[in-house]
């Protein structure tokens, strides 16, 4: 077993911003805190994104604190740039991230001590920044019948690219980013689209300013000081109108249809009746938030969530959520890892370590 004054789990937007504020407060990587991350090489969640979703195309990209991102190709995969960028990062402020490694589990140790369980071992820390984000827990619903569908089912997390839907029928559901931007790809390459969403879709023509932002950012906080599950981006701020946007609807590509009753060998019904047959259900239905590996310490509330202050977990001072509801934006990121840090730093002076 080690000891160390801080774990951070996970080393995208919000650990490395949170190991950046750590190592400027004069915490030394390896001796004071340690980076775990379990992907296979620096990027986070990003890494994994679909090779057409280019630079470009990336919405609402922050900068990490201290290096700015210069110079990006806009049509390079935003995969290549942003790992690059990360791995840039992790070198220059030698923060040391250890991969890949798996957290199992975060339990009660003793003396006031977490022991943080993982596949290499057991770190004993005084406090944890957990920033494991959503990725590793696409959110998949359930519709009747689902079981017999003979096409295809998967999920944003797994999308290769409109190239593998050439001469397909795709059913896309989902009212987000990710459904609209599957559906305007795949559109040109597929026999035919169908788009399905639980709720109309709310498109948004006024600029999304720092006002908005703010607006946003205030619900989705009151969600977690309750202890509520963080709700979708989309739900808070709602879809941009862009030009892409504007030809979709203009030529039926986002022509949204209600939620299906019930899925067929073949196809989806609706209650009234109707059919849409389909090779490939694309769940474009986002993410939850990966922290089963905190079972162990009940930090759930009856609402389903974690209730959060800031970044401290309301029921144990030592965890911080830093990419957890308020602050899953790369700037709210940013931020939340600089807040948890000055925390962290109070707890650890009030609480000494034990001679």
């Amino acid at each position: 077993m080690r000891e160390v004054g801080v774990v951070v789990t996970g080393a995208g937007q919000a650990g490395l911003s949170s190991a950046y504020h750590l190592r400027r407060s004069g915490f030394e990587p390896d001796r004071d805190f340690v980076v775990l991350d379990h992907s296979p090489g620096p990027g986070g969640a990003w890494q994994f994104r679909w090779p057409s979703l280019t630079y470009g195309k990336v919405h609402g990209m922050h900068a990490l604190p201290g290096m700015e991102l210069t110079d990006a190709d806009p049509l390079r995969p935003s995969s290549e740039v942003i790992s690059a960028y990360f791995d840039r990062y992790e070198r220059t402020f030698d923060l040391r991230v250890r991969r890949p490694v798996d957290v199992h589990a975060v339990r009660e140790g003793s003396g006031g001590r977490l022991l943080v369980e993982t596949s290499h071992g057991i770190w004993a820390t005084r406090a944890l920044i957990n920033a494991t984000g959503t990725w590793d827990r696409p959110f998949w619903p359930r519709y009747p019948g689902q079981e017999t569908f003979r096409g295809r089912q998967l999920h944003t997390a797994r999308y290769p690219g409109p190239e593998a839907f050439a001469g397909l029928r795709v059913v896309v559901v989902g009212g987000g980013a990710s459904g609209t931007q599957h559906l305007l790809e795949i559109a040109p390459y597929a026999a035919a689209t169908t788009w399905v969403t639980r709720r109309p879709p709310v498109w948004r023509e006024e600029p999304f300013d720092e006002n908005a932002g703010r607006e946003a950012v205030a619900l989705v906080e009151e969600r977690v000081r309750q202890g509520l599950p963080p709700r979708s981006v989309v739900s808070v701020t709602g879809l941009p109108l862009n030009d892409a946007i504007r030809r979709g609807l203009a030529d039926g590509v986002l022509d949204r249809q209600p939620m299906f009753d019930r899925i067929e060998p073949d196809g989806v019904v609706w209650a009234d009746g109707r059919r849409v047959a389909a090779d490939v259900i694309l769940w474009a239905t986002g993410f939850r938030p990966a922290v089963d590996h905190l079972a162990p310490l009940r930090l759930r509330e009856p609402g389903g969530g974690i209730r959060v202050e800031g970044t401290r977990a309301v029921a144990d001072p030592r965890i911080h959520l830093v990419g957890y509801g308020p602050s899953a934006s790369t700037i709210g990121a940013n931020r939340a890892g600089r807040a948890a840090v000055r925390e962290i730093r109070r707890l650890l002076a009030e609480e000494p370590a034990a001679a």
